[in-house]
């Protein structure tokens, strides 16, 4: 596997460092991702869990026409926002007839995600995971080529950090955490 734009080496981040260490992104260097990475990153996140091996999870990197398509297919006033990365990936999840399946399927999904975010990090690449309204429209979904039977999970914003970002308060464990009789 190759390093990421500051030549992190992602053997050398450890699991617990990756988890805590990952933040959301919202400032990017010019530098796209290389399309080698962008496939290892999808790689990595194709071994979320998946109760059923269905693989749900679909992922398209927009291209330029495909990026001024989203950006035409939205409110004028929030065009900029998708200008904060040099790469941005569709993730979207197949739908299942089955609403049981539909639902673990998109929990998968969204482990896959979350797959690929902690890759990128290993790499030294921020990320940003976030819904634009845009995404759920029929002018977006067709803007990015997200076809009826997937719903979209989401934009991920990827390139190279441009700031550090602070580390929030996290909940104490045992505010969270019930062992039940």
């Amino acid at each position: 596997m190759t390093g990421g734009p500051s030549g992190t080496d992602p053997a050398a981040m450890g699991l617990v460092e990756a988890l805590r260490g990952r933040r959301t992104h919202k400032a990017y260097g010019d530098t796209p991702v290389d399309r080698a990475t962008i496939a290892e990153l999808v790689e990595l996140a194709r071994w979320a869990p998946n109760h059923h091996l269905t693989e749900p999870w679909r992922f398209r990197v927009l291209g330029p026409q495909a990026l001024q398509a989203l950006k035409d297919a939205g409110p004028a006033d929030k065009a900029r926002k998708y200008d904060r990365a040099p790469t941005l990936i569709v993730a979207s999840v197949v739908i299942d007839d089955d609403p049981r399946v539909a639902q673990e399927d998109r929990d998968a999904a969204a482990a896959a995600v979350y797959g690929l975010l902690l890759a990128a990090h290993a790499r030294g690449l921020a990320g940003y995971w976030r819904t634009p309204e845009t995404l759920l429209q029929p002018k977006g979904r067709e803007a990015v080529g997200l076809p009826e039977e997937e719903n979209a999970l989401g934009l991920i914003h990827l390139g190279p950090p441009r700031q550090d970002v602070r580390t929030p308060e996290r909940r104490p464990v045992d505010q969270i955490l019930e062992f039940l009789p």
